[in-house]
């Protein structure tokens, strides 16, 4: 049925770059095989929504051209008008980190962009959050019953005194005992939950529960000198549990009245830090959500915001055109860091980039790596990297950053929180729920026909892109006008209407003892 609903729409593709010897077909529900484009091009076979069909013949070994960038080489003749699946496709090798050329390509600074401003909390020192919240850390796994516990009575006992206070996150994890705390790489966890409780979106009130025994001393999630920032449920002075949820509620109160004094003030769009991320891709993500996201993202760099994208499996068979684009020799040196780690982080555990792309990336019309790859790293924008960050470190510079991250949707978000991340635009193509307690998620869509299904989990829309509704710039400005809205609060995003929100989730590529 739904091939006979596509066979009555005029067959439309999508051809991304003069180079490009493949096309991707835009109709909901994919065309049947007679199929005939406007330029004459006809259908040999089903081709569905998303995936490939080949523009002209191409050879045997020959490569199949994506973005103007190769994507693989035909494992067999191909004629035109069949579908390429991923079946036909042999991936290339990734490209090599000692060849990449380095600030060669250099964006001149775009044009500052003034006058947007958006209302947000602002903290003691300087940062700005776009929510008003209580997070309580742990130090380790042992304490997360207590805490979610203590959590469910502090928003039914004390939140509502609190007006102002937006909401009280437990910030639990799978971490602190139990692990080689001392390891070189137990950094990234340790430096993340250090990280992330100074979030603005926290306003600098920080309480931490431990047990008191674990690896992880809690004085080091704590600033130096706050000692009473922490409870431990082992201390000696504690008689049973109530006495122990006890303190902690006592400890949630003062700073729940702290921040309950916490209000909304016009502050610039540079005061902004935005994350951006893909999850549930598909072969419009780089050509609708993706792009729009990018013309957004370089709007912000243009008001002086600090942007970050992240996901290292997903940037690194794209790798040269990101170095080109460092703004100096050090940050181009840093993003070849951030790969060759990578790419010996997954060697040590027998996988390799492949091993990224999902059955759903797949039946959305990405053949591999290296073809998602070309699509996410266009959110990026057109703006020079100006800096680079290793997992959870915090951001401290302004403009188009790279977090480095593994793709996992999770622990991407955990680690963007950890640089300060206080809002993300998270675009989808095969739809996801997905959601932070800690900071607003702006979904975008890729596709209208996910948007109508989902509509009340997509929070926009940029399949308009594909079927010449809207153009990429008018689509970007959209965007633009709704991160401003969500960041001050006037827009909450479907996430938090529902209440859907992920757990936090540690990378630790150290061992577990």
């Amino acid at each position: 049925m739904d091939q006979d609903v596509a066979a009555k729409e005029q067959p439309r593709y999508i051809k991304l770059n003069e180079r490009d010897n493949v096309a991707i077909v835009v109709n909901d529900f994919g065309l049947p095989a007679g199929s005939r484009f406007a330029c004459g091009l006809t259908l040999r076979a089903f081709v569905p929504q998303g995936h490939k069909t080949a523009l002209v013949d191409i050879a045997e070994g020959a490569p199949i051209i994506r973005y103007g960038e190769v994507i693989g080489h035909a494992l067999a003749p191909i004629l035109a008008g069949e579908w390429v699946d991923e079946a036909r496709i042999r991936m290339p090798e990734a490209p090599a980190l000692d060849k990449l050329e380095i600030s060669t390509a250099v964006p001149a600074p775009l044009p500052p962009l003034e006058g947007f401003t958006f209302e947000g909390f602002r903290n003691t020192d300087g940062s700005v959050g776009t929510k008003n919240i209580l997070g309580i850390s742990s130090s380790v796994q042992c304490v997360k019953g207590t805490m979610e516990y203590a959590v469910k009575r502090i928003r039914a006992e004390l939140l509502p005194k609190y007006p102002n206070v937006d909401d009280v996150v437990p910030l639990t994890h799978a971490y602190g005992c139990g692990v080689a705390i001392n390891a070189p790489d137990a950094v990234v966890p340790i430096r993340t939950l250090q990280n992330i409780a100074q979030n603005p979106n926290f306003g600098g009130e920080i309480l931490v529960i431990s047990l008191g025994c674990e690896k992880l001393a809690p004085e080091r999630l704590v600033p130096e000198g706050v000692s009473d920032a922490i409870v431990r449920m082992q201390d000696e002075a504690f008689d049973g549990f109530g006495a122990i949820v006890d303190a902690i509620m006592t400890q949630a109160e003062a700073r729940l009245k702290i921040l309950n004094k916490r209000t909304r003030e016009t502050c610039p769009a540079a005061d902004l830090v935005i994350g951006l991320q893909c999850g549930g891709s598909d072969a419009f993500s780089g050509v609708t959500a993706n792009p729009a996201l990018g013309f957004a993202a370089d709007l912000l760099v243009r008001a002086g915001a600090t942007v970050m994208f992240s996901e290292v499996t997903e940037v690194r068979d794209a790798i040269q055109l990101l170095t080109r684009r460092a703004i100096n020799e050090d940050v181009g040196r840093a993003l070849v860091r951030e790969m060759a780690w990578y790419d010996s982080y997954l060697a040590r555990g027998g996988a390799d980039r492949s091993a990224n792309t999902t059955p759903g990336n797949k039946k959305g019309g990405l053949a591999n790596i290296v073809e998602k790859s070309l699509g996410s790293i266009v959110k990026s924008g057109s703006s020079a990297i100006t800096g680079v960050l290793a997992p959870g470190e915090r951001a401290t510079q302004k403009g188009m950053l790279f977090a480095a991250t593994p793709a996992s949707d999770f622990i991407c978000g955990t680690l963007q929180l950890a640089s300060g991340m206080t809002l993300q635009v998270f675009t989808t193509g095969r739809g996801t729920p997905y959601g932070l307690a800690a900071a607003p998620v702006i979904k975008v869509a890729t596709r209208t026909e996910l948007a109508r299904r989902w509509k009340d989990l997509i929070d926009f829309d940029a399949g308009g892109i594909a079927t010449g509704e809207k153009t990429i710039e008018e689509t970007g400005w959209d965007l633009f006008r709704l991160i401003l809205d969500v960041a001050s609060g006037r827009t909450k995003p479907w996430s938090d209407r529902w209440g859907i929100h992920n757990d936090l989730t540690l990378f630790n590529p150290a061992p577990v003892t």
